[in-house]
């Protein structure tokens, strides 16, 4: 029987190359977003199923999980990729809703779609499953004027210990992938220039969004009883060891 895998944030970016790479490999989709276009290109023609989702609203990730639970009957990995940014001002300029957003999207959505899958993967049979949390190198080392996006990465690291050690006993593995500068959309203004932690600005080095899929295809195909518990994937010349 094919594996079941979830996917949030899967209209666009990693989200959409993980799916893509997940299904490549003998997964079964289910794709979560907001966008309900996006994730209909990402699935176009492959079968996957389409849940538009605002990880950030306890009733609309209990709605994702009982339309998984009614379509497949089990979830073996779900990879929590949906996260936003605010925009790059000084911390003292940034309005509450800005932040609020952020930490709504990056760190709530991420507890409640791993809340949720925990119920499933508990009760399922044969029981168990795995969570991969999208982290970030910002889990490590932050950017300038990057403090919500750089504080709810630090916490998925938090969040991703928590996950390992309380589904240990019931078959649930976690693991984290933080990821450096993958060419996509997002990252398109570093080809040209972002600014440094010196106030300088430069162009940094991207790499193929395929390296970040086909790792987050071997986190998800281990056996439960093996697990990566961090992974960093990222352009070998980017500015991270030793940044700023």
């Amino acid at each position: 029987m094919s594996k079941v895998a979830l996917v949030t944030g899967a209209g666009s970016g990693i989200g959409r190359a993980a799916s893509l790479a997940l299904h490549s490999a003998g997964y079964q989709l289910v794709l979560a977003g907001r966008r309900a276009a996006q994730l209909e290109q990402t699935a176009s023609g492959t079968g996957m199923l389409v849940v538009p989702t605002d990880v950030g609203d306890p009733a609309s990730v209990r709605a994702l999980f009982a339309q998984t639970k009614e379509a497949f009957g089990r979830l073996d990995v779900l990879f929590n990729n949906a996260g936003i940014a605010a925009p790059g001002v000084p911390m003292e300029d940034l309005t509450y809703d800005q932040w609020n957003a952020v930490v709504q999207v990056n760190l709530t959505g991420a507890f409640l779609c791993a809340q949720e899958a925990i119920r499933l993967m508990k009760a399922q049979q044969p029981r168990g499953g795995r969570i991969i949390n999208n982290g970030s190198i910002s889990a490590h080392s932050p950017r300038p004027n990057s403090a919500p996006y750089t504080a709810t990465k630090h916490a998925i690291t938090g969040l991703t210990k928590s996950i390992s050690l309380d589904g240990r006993n019931f078959d649930i593995a976690c693991g984290q992938i933080d990821i450096g500068n993958a060419a996509t959309e997002l990252t398109e203004k570093m080809a040209t220039g972002i600014v440094q932690a010196n106030g300088s600005t430069m162009p940094e080095p991207r790499m193929d969004l395929k390296h970040v899929a086909d790792a987050i295809v071997y986190m998800a195909s281990l056996p439960l009883d093996a697990n990566v518990q961090f992974m960093t994937v990222m352009a070998t010349k980017m500015p991270f060891v030793g940044r700023g």
